[in-house]
């Protein structure tokens, strides 16, 4: 009968054995001992060489020793003999002290050198979602060890960030589907506890329940979205589709007229007049061009419904050549924004209190994580006199591109 064991238990099945201290303990010991045998052997060598080198007396020469006649030549023999007796005693007691030193000095220096290594296995073990704060913080010299260190330190600090994002996101991705679900559920209980509902009252809950649902429809997309992109961030983007972002703007502001003129927003395009007739790329950028669209897009229908009616919307695209990157720039009219809020508005789900409209609040995060992908940065600041600006620099195709006379950014509508 075969018994199936977590992996965890395979895997400390398998690594019994020797620690690491212990092994360099033992290779340390190893070699001081083989250094030392070495050593006692060529010393036993010598002592039997020096003795044999000695002065001898002629052949049958008879020295008498403790009143015993003794021939010279057995003499020269003993002598030879008890030195090296002599330093194989001596060697053996020096030896054995030798290698006991060693493998005690061993043993301590490599428990001193491995306790960083200690530390970090034992940060690890009290890890959890909840103790993501944990740090090793080692001090000291410079050397693999502290490095190790450090870059584990660094890790957690990559994960506490991401793990504390995960959170914020889920909580604030339930708040948000929580309202059209919450919609869903009281116009079909209030419809069904009416007995006296007729046609147009079920047509007008029908519409209800099509609007609440286009919204959780259009989160649930935006959240898709926003999870591909902020992927992207950490791997470089696949597409190289070249987007003309001239043409891009165009397009979102087509799609927009209708909202447009329902509330009366005057609406400026910036031409880039050296790239009008030009033989050059003007605002073309190279990557995904699904989601350089959805930026574009994203910033134009901002621009739209967090205006105010009768207020203006502002467009410029232009090349940077001495940046050799593309410039994108959209302005809107609207309520007074404090400066100290705006990089918050690039939160999932910030639209700030301050702001006007509608929308998911996923807008703006969507916007700077593609950029990101993409190699480029977005910035925000307020516009005087109410509305926001949103500047984003994208890098450009690795061609020469000629000078000319450029626009100089937003052109704000009089």
């Amino acid at each position: 009968m075969t018994v199936s064991r977590p992996a965890g238990q395979r895997l400390a099945r398998r690594r019994r054995g020797p620690g690491l201290r212990l092994r360099l303990t033992l290779l340390a010991t190893g070699l001081v001992a083989a250094v030392a045998a070495l050593l006692l052997w060529l010393g036993w060598m010598l002592v039997g060489e020096v003795a044999a080198s000695l002065p001898t007396l002629p052949p049958g020469t008879p020295v008498l020793v403790d009143g015993v006649s003794v021939p010279a030549g057995e003499i020269a023999a003993a002598l030879g003999r008890s030195a090296r007796v002599e330093v194989l005693q001596v060697g053996s007691i020096a030896f054995a002290l030798v290698v006991s030193a060693a493998a005690m000095v061993s043993w301590v220096l490599t428990g001193h050198v491995l306790r960083p290594v200690h530390d970090v296995t034992a940060t690890a073990r009290r890890l959890s979602a909840e103790s993501l704060d944990a740090r090793i913080e080692l001090e000291g010299p410079r050397d693999e060890v502290a490095e190790l260190a450090d870059t584990f330190d660094e890790m957690l600090d990559r994960l506490q960030a991401a793990f504390d994002a995960q959170r914020r996101f889920v909580a604030n991705a339930s708040h948000e589907l929580r309202t059209p679900l919450a919609v869903l559920r009281t116009e079909i209980d209030v419809t069904l506890a009416d007995p006296d509902a007729d046609v147009d009252e079920l047509r007008r809950m029908a519409g209800v329940l099509r609007d609440a649902t286009k919204r959780a429809e259009g989160l649930v997309e935006a959240l898709l979205l926003l999870a591909r992109t902020e992927a992207a961030e950490h791997r470089a983007t696949s597409g190289d589709e070249a987007v003309d972002l001239d043409l891009a703007a165009h397009g979102a502001l087509d799609a927009v007229r209708a909202e447009v003129e329902a509330r009366r927003l005057r609406v400026r395009f910036a031409v880039d007049e050296a790239a009008t007739g030009a033989d050059d790329d003007g605002a073309v950028v190279v990557g995904d061009a699904a989601l350089l669209e959805r930026v574009v897009g994203n910033l134009v229908e901002n621009a739209v419904r967090h205006n105010v009616d009768a207020g203006w919307i502002a467009v410029s695209t232009r090349p940077l050549p001495a940046e050799r990157a593309v410039e994108l720039v959209v302005a809107s009219s609207g309520p007074v924004l404090d400066p100290a809020r705006v990089p918050a508005l690039f939160e999932p789900f910030r639209r700030g209190a301050d702001r006007v409209g509608t929308g998911s609040g996923l807008g703006l995060s969507i916007v700077r994580a593609v950029v990101r992908s993409h190699g480029g940065t977005v910035t925000a600041e307020p516009v005087e006199g109410g509305g926001l600006s949103v500047r984003v620099v994208l890098p450009a195709p690795e061609v020469d591109q000629p000078s000319g006379s450029l626009n100089t950014g937003v052109v704000v509508p009089t």
